[in-house]
């Protein structure tokens, strides 16, 4: 299935009207935040390429960000960073993070489709979440790229304060090179001390 507004379309069907797409990046990194983004796409948005970030390439993102935040009626970002990650775990962290990107919409949004599976207990609103939705909805797709720049450009900004670890190509994800740059330095200050292999490593 191709990213459209159909699920989108169904909802103002049944009488919402502002309908935020969420989608998340950086669940599975073993350093810096997780990021969350919520869009409002008005159905008259026309976004020629938008899909799921992952399968868009650097620039591709970058330029369709660009467009994303010139069109959206609203969106917003929440931002959860290693410390909380650590103290609170991945997946609250991430719902956290749902919950600060939705409250930081300039509209109150009628309904939410989230993409994923697991059901979020934080969001009071009405809601649907949907498996692999940034592959399939437009809002989600849009909000998925919003998240994912975010996080990129912060993850390049720490790879200037911690060059050792080559952040600003990996973004934090456990690449060979990165768990060498680890285990040959230590964990860094961005570092999730309760993602393995970092929790078994020596400090800096």
């Amino acid at each position: 299935m191709a990213v459209s507004f159909r699920y989108e379309s169904r909802l103002k069907k049944r009488g919402f009207k502002l309908i935020a797409g969420i989608d998340e990046a950086g669940r599975g990194p073993l350093a810096g935040p997780v990021v969350a983004a919520a869009v409002i796409l008005p159905s008259s948005a026309r976004i020629k390429g938008l899909n799921d970030s992952k399968k868009l390439t650097p620039g591709k993102r970058e330029r369709l960000y660009s467009q994303i935040i010139k069109k959206a009626t609203s969106f917003g970002i929440g931002i959860v960073n290693e410390k909380d990650i650590d103290r609170i775990n991945i997946l609250n962290a991430t719902h956290l993070a749902m919950r600060h990107a939705v409250q930081r919409l300039e509209v109150t949004p009628d309904y939410l489709i989230i993409d994923g599976k697991r059901r979020i207990k934080t969001l009071d609103f009405p809601r649907q979440m949907i498996p692999s939705g940034d592959s399939m909805s437009s809002s989600i797709a849009a909000a998925s790229i919003i998240a994912k720049v975010t996080r990129d450009r912060m993850m390049k900004s720490f790879d200037k304060e911690y060059p050792r670890y080559g952040f600003g190509r990996h973004m934090g994800y456990a690449t060979k090179k990165h768990v060498r740059a680890l285990r040959k330095y230590g964990p860094s200050p961005i570092h999730r001390r309760s993602f393995e292999p970092v929790a078994s490593m020596r400090t800096c």
